[in-house]
């Protein structure tokens, strides 16, 4: 009997520790709008991963200037400390930092303890370079692991993945390909991703995301919607989902009549 309760209670351990990574799923996100990163209609949230680098991320803040708008950096602990200045020039900027995590490693694969150790490191990190105590964390992949679900609410944060990116990590990627790609969920609430650096992906590759900036831009302030960072978004109201239908009993139009019928009354 303990041979065969060893490997299932494994087995639903491992499944409990993974589960939440199914937020991964396009289909996933779309019940859960808060997590996604669903916000106010008007507004459309920018979001970059993976930085800072000094060969890039300059790159996008000197654009993000030109165009007027900011935008949250979900910034790596370990570049983080490489390149302090290149964070307080975020920061100083009125961009938002926000915690990737310390390395860019998959959550479901860490070993147990590491990611508690590495998302407070980063944390704590992300609030002495920007002198304000961070408020979102994005794994790494999307990869939410229940360790680092728990490790993350642990100190303050608030885990937020993304409801359209432009697969811009990508060796084909191009600026007309990033944004084709983004054109199905480019509405108002829309939380998007792209990468400010190539430090988990091909080499050059934020190039494409760099030129698609002027016209994604463009294409939001067209539709009427305005570009900025998370801390604008209204995440936190999130989008009210259409409630289910509900019956009522009414009496049937006669007299005498004891009998109920059941209407549709769908809000």
């Amino acid at each position: 009997m303990s041979r065969i309760a060893l490997p299932l209670g494994l087995a639903g351990l491992s499944l409990l520790h993974a589960a939440p990574a199914a937020t991964w799923l396009p289909q996933v996100r779309r019940r859960m709008p808060a997590l996604a990163g669903a916000g106010d209609p008007g507004h459309v949230a920018l979001t970059f991963d993976d930085g800072p680098h000094p060969g890039s991320t300059p790159r996008f803040l000197d654009e993000l200037g030109r165009l007027g708008c900011h935008a949250t950096f979900f910034v790596l602990g370990e570049l983080l400390e490489r390149h302090p200045r290149l964070g307080r020039r975020i920061a100083a900027e009125g961009h938002e930092l926000a915690v990737h995590g310390w390395r860019h490693g998959n959550a479901l694969i860490a070993p147990p303890g590491r990611l508690t150790a590495e998302i407070g490191r980063a944390a704590d990190l992300v609030r002495a370079v920007g002198g304000v105590r961070p408020v979102w964390y994005r794994p790494p992949y999307g990869a939410l692991s229940l360790e680092a679900l728990v490790s993350a609410r642990a100190r303050g944060l608030r885990p937020v993945l993304w409801t359209v990116w432009g697969r811009d990590w990508e060796a084909a990627a191009t600026p007309g390909s990033v944004l084709a790609t983004m054109a199905g969920g480019l509405r108002g609430g829309a939380t998007v991703l792209l990468h400010d650096s190539d430090h988990a992906s091909v080499p050059g590759s934020w190039r494409a995301a760099l030129d698609a900036l002027p016209a994604l831009v463009e294409r939001c302030r067209l539709m009427g919607l305005s570009v900025g960072p998370l801390r604008d978004h209204g995440v936190a109201a999130g989008r009210r989902r259409t409630p289910a239908p509900r019956f009522r009993i009414r009496p049937v139009p006669f007299p005498n009549a004891f009998k109920r019928r059941f209407t549709d009354a769908a809000e």
